[in-house]
């Protein structure tokens, strides 16, 4: 239930903010990967730890029922390895090489949180100041693969489940620009997939 009270907790600080407002996607330029373009750092933000989600169970006693009879699912999900997520860091970087941009692998995990804000405002600028990285890993352009949620979700009427669990990923991609401090890339991913099989669970 842990993950709800989060939820509304950063859902309460944003309306009570009232001026942010969400980035929009950027399409990629591919100009922006001519190996003219510069050295590309790549790095990821902490993953998080596997749980699980019941969208449409809305009222606390909704959500109390859907996380005890799903209380088995959650516990397998926590013991799931997130290992292999770190992983992507290479493939992007094997993509790019393969196209003759020169890359950089940073092992560090970036949290926008140890980020200061950045000073100038307008579109597609991102608001976290990434600009330091230029210096400190010598590149021009940062990749960041951010994944926020991961796990299974399964969607709820109220007290009554409406499908089987589905397996979730949820997350950004993004590129900055480390001259500007502006988005050259934006990307929000979900994905989901459900069992191969029938979904098998005690009566």
């Amino acid at each position: 239930m842990g993950h709800r009270l989060t939820l509304f907790l950063v859902s309460a600080a944003l309306l009570l903010a009232g001026c942010a407002t969400p980035q929009q996607p950027v399409a990629l330029n591919q100009d922006a990967l001519k190996p003219e373009a510069g050295k590309i750092g790549i790095a990821m933000s902490p993953l998080p730890k596997v749980d699980t989600r019941f969208p449409g169970a809305g009222c606390l006693l909704c959500i109390i029922a859907a996380s005890a009879a799903n209380s088995g699912l959650t516990a397998h999900a926590q013991t799931l390895p997130v290992e292999d997520l770190s992983k992507l860091k290479n493939d992007i970087a094997s993509l790019l090489d393969k196209k003759g941009v020169q890359t950089y692998i940073i092992e560090d995990e970036i949290s926008l949180d140890g980020l200061h804000d950045f000073n100038t405002k307008g579109d597609n600028i991102a608001r976290k100041d990434f600009t330091p990285f230029r210096e400190k890993y010598g590149i021009d352009k940062l990749v960041v693969v951010s994944i926020y949620g991961l796990g299974f979700l399964r969607n709820y009427s109220a007290y009554f489940p409406t499908s089987d669990p589905l397996g979730f990923l949820s997350g950004i991609g993004y590129m900055v620009n480390l001259t500007t401090n502006q988005y050259e890339w934006y990307t929000p991913v979900v994905v989901t997939k459900a069992s191969s099989g029938e979904w098998d669970e005690p009566p």
